[in-house]
């Protein structure tokens, strides 16, 4: 199934997006994609998106990015 890395600002994976689930390197579910928000498992807004960025809610400092969708055979 195809995912999308989360990079921090120093370019290092922590998290990865599979659809519309977020989950940490350990595999475990941690929240979700939900229009242009991430939101944990109760729903609460962590973080927004614009684009392939990820931003504190208010907007004001990057927390990091998207990489490209991973290869399909992957």
């Amino acid at each position: 199934m195809r995912y999308r890395g989360l990079m921090d600002r120093k370019g290092e994976l922590f998290a990865y997006l599979q659809g519309d689930s977020l989950f940490s390197l350990d595999g475990e579910l941690t929240g979700r994609l939900e229009g242009q928000f991430i939101v944990d498992t109760g729903g609460n807004r962590v973080w927004q998106v614009f684009n392939d960025g990820v931003y504190t809610l208010d907007g004001s400092e990057a927390v990091g990015y998207f990489s490209s969708q991973s290869p399909e055979d992957l």
